[in-house]
């Protein structure tokens, strides 16, 4: 097996590299199957921008073909929809024979931190999520667009609260003769999110996608996924044979319309799911009705609600102090109601953040926490204390102490969010550390606390 060509780094002496004589990358943040996602510095509008990269094409390779279609379909399907919460596409284009692809950069978080920051998640944020996917997907779907792999990771709250979806790089075009497979005849998307046509290779609609939707909204209420198997197959098998587990058993103050639009939207039989995505943001509609300017979370950043309470409202909120906007705020009291998220403790140990590592590819053998990758740009001391942190994390898992290391990182977390921004890479990259590990403090019986709450 050939070995996979190395992603492009920045040339020597320079510290950067520049793409089209414009984009001059800056960070590596993310990099998956096919390629790498920078933040970069587009040197003619002085803006910073997000650019994705193909991965370079490997020596025999059987793959690149695939790639290159899936990164040029991407590129045009996400220019052609028009809506403020799919990321905006703001050129395309080759360099050294590798594809890039430009996009808006988006500063927040994904829902998939956000749910384990946030656990367990508050109904009415899940109702908001839920109702601004569905604005989303009603344009794309109008496109003639379907996106095959909605999942939290996809998923993105900017601290004003709105979302912004992510990623069409497997989105099809409802019509044209696009893979449903992959090249090792594995189907396209997210095993844990896809719709039983989906996982059978079958053609796929919106119904699809409003399936994926039914799985989001079971997570953030459950705090996990539906359907879940020792192998991607056995994740599969389930989708197709098995019933979801009414969400009235997991969490007994879910709403009953929610819980039953819930289990129409994962029906195996897509005619038997909501019409269309008006139709479930009609469902969801009753549940939106909060008081105006009200909020059972606060006026923290990320809140999901805040759009349809306060719509058009600047952000941040000057209402608080502005020095105050990106840090976490106080403790909830104790007559917080049940659904409210656990605020961070008021102080945590002092912990000098350096930037993160790269987030580590999906199914990489690095175990549920990883340490800074070679060549990081990190400087010396905070790379050592970063690793000195990640180190006792994976000594403390080893040794069975898990609550332990989930509470190491927790505090490393709430300083560096406090220190750095809630947005900052460093809070990023120890939010997606805390998340790898609360799986394995579940197995565990473990009760993996938010990295929000005092531990």
């Amino acid at each position: 097996m050939t070995a996979p060509a190395p992603f492009p780094t920045p040339r020597p002496g320079t510290g950067a590299r520049t793409l089209g004589r414009r984009y001059e990358l800056t960070a590596l943040v993310g990099q998956g199957g096919m390629g790498q996602v920078w933040t970069a510095q587009d040197r003619l509008l002085g803006r910073e921008v997000a650019v994705k990269l193909l991965r370079a094409a490997t020596p025999g390779g059987t793959h690149t073909d695939e790639l290159r279609r899936r990164f040029e379909r991407e590129s045009r399907v996400t220019a052609r929809v028009d809506h403020p919460g799919l990321v905006t596409v703001h050129d395309a284009g080759t360099d050294a024979d590798e594809l890039y692809l430009v996009m808006q950069y988006v500063r927040g978080t994904d829902l998939a931190d956000h749910l384990a920051e946030n656990d367990p998640y508050p109904w009415p944020w899940a109702v908001a999520v839920a109702a601004q996917l569905c604005s989303v997907l009603a344009a794309v779907h109008e496109a003639g667009v379907v996106h095959r792999d909605l999942k939290p990771r996809n998923l993105m709250l900017r601290h004003d609260g709105t979302l912004v979806v992510l990623d069409l790089g497997v989105a099809t075009v409802l019509g044209a003769d696009t893979t449903r497979v992959t090249a090792t005849g594995s189907p396209v998307g997210s095993p844990a999110y896809m719709s039983p046509e989906q996982a059978m290779g079958n053609a796929v609609g919106p119904a699809s996608d409003l399936y994926s939707l039914g799985v989001v909204l079971h997570e953030l209420l459950s705090g996990t996924v539906p359907f879940e198997g020792s192998s991607a197959l056995g994740t599969l098998h389930r989708h197709l044979y098995e019933p979801p587990t009414p969400l009235g058993r997991l969490r007994p103050e879910t709403p009953t319309a929610l819980e039953s639009l819930v289990l129409r939207l994962l029906e195996k039989d897509p005619a038997q799911r909501p019409a269309d995505a008006h139709a479930v943001y009609r469902a969801l509609a009753p549940l939106l009705q909060l008081p105006p300017g009200n909020s059972p979370t606060g006026q923290g950043p990320c809140d999901p609600t805040r759009p349809f309470r306060l719509p058009f409202a600047p952000w941040p909120d000057r209402t608080a102090s502005p020095t105050t906007a990106a840090v976490p705020p106080r403790p909830a009291p104790a007559s917080t109601p049940h659904w409210a998220p656990h605020a961070p403790p008021h102080s945590a140990p002092a912990f000098a953040a350096p930037p993160p590592p790269p987030r580590p590819a999906p199914g990489s053998a690095s175990g549920p926490i990883a340490g800074p990758a070679a060549g990081a740009p990190l400087p010396g001391p905070e790379a050592d204390l970063l690793a000195a942190t990640v180190d006792e994390a994976r000594r403390l898992l080893a040794a069975g102490r898990i609550s332990q290391a989930l509470g190491l990182l927790g505090s490393a977390l709430r300083t560096a969010e406090a220190r750095h921004g809630a947005d900052s890479p460093v809070a990023a990259a120890l939010r997606r550390q805390y998340a790898a590990l609360q799986p394995h403090a579940q197995a565990h019986g473990t009760a993996g606390a938010s990295p929000h709450r005092p531990s």
